[in-house]
C-alpha cells in the first residue's frame, strides 16, 4: 500500500532546478486528512501542475536556443511544464469522481524528458491500495 497523493503534496522534475507542490482543484469531492485528494488525471500544467523554477532539459525548445545562444554552454530557462499523459501507474481498486487514485509512487512524464515524481504526499496517514 501507498500513500493518497492530496493537496499540497511536493513534486520534483528530473530536469527542474527546484520543487514544486501538487494542486488538487475540490472538484473531485473527495478529501484525505482534510486536503483534496488527487486522482490520475490531475496532470494540467499550471493547474495541477507549478513550474520547477528552471528546466535544464535540452529538448525543451526555450533551453535549446538559449544553448545555442551561448555557444553550446546548457543554459537554464523558467521551466512550462508540458504534461499530456495521466500519471502512472494507477490505483485501480480506489476511485476519486470516477476516476483511479493517485499514489506516492506514481511518475508522469513531461514532453521534454522530464520525469516528474511525488517526494512528500501532502499527507502521511492514508493508504490506497
Amino acid at each position: 500500500m501507498a500513500l493518497q497523493v492530496c493537496m499540497g503534496a511536493s513534486l520534483m522534475c528530473s530536469f527542474g532546478t527546484a520543487p514544486s507542490s501538487m494542486m488538487v482543484l475540490p472538484a473531485n469531492c473527495t478529501m484525505a486528512c482534510s486536503m483534496a485528494a488527487a486522482n490520475i488525471m490531475d496532470n494540467k500544467p499550471m493547474v495541477n501542475i507549478l513550474p520547477f523554477a528552471m528546466c535544464t532539459s535540452p529538448a525543451n525548445p526555450t533551453v535549446a536556443a538559449a544553448t545555442a545562444a551561448a555557444l553550446g554552454v546548457l543554459t537554464p530557462m523558467p521551466c512550462i511544464p508540458a504534461t499530456a499523459a495521466p500519471w502512472a501507474p494507477r490505483t485501480p481498486t480506489v476511485m476519486i469522481a470516477n476516476i483511479p487514485a493517485r499514489n506516492k509512487p506514481s511518475k508522469l512524464m513531461c514532453s521534454y524528458g522530464g520525469v516528474i515524481q511525488v517526494s512528500f504526499a501532502g499527507q502521511a496517514t492514508v493508504q490506497v491500495a
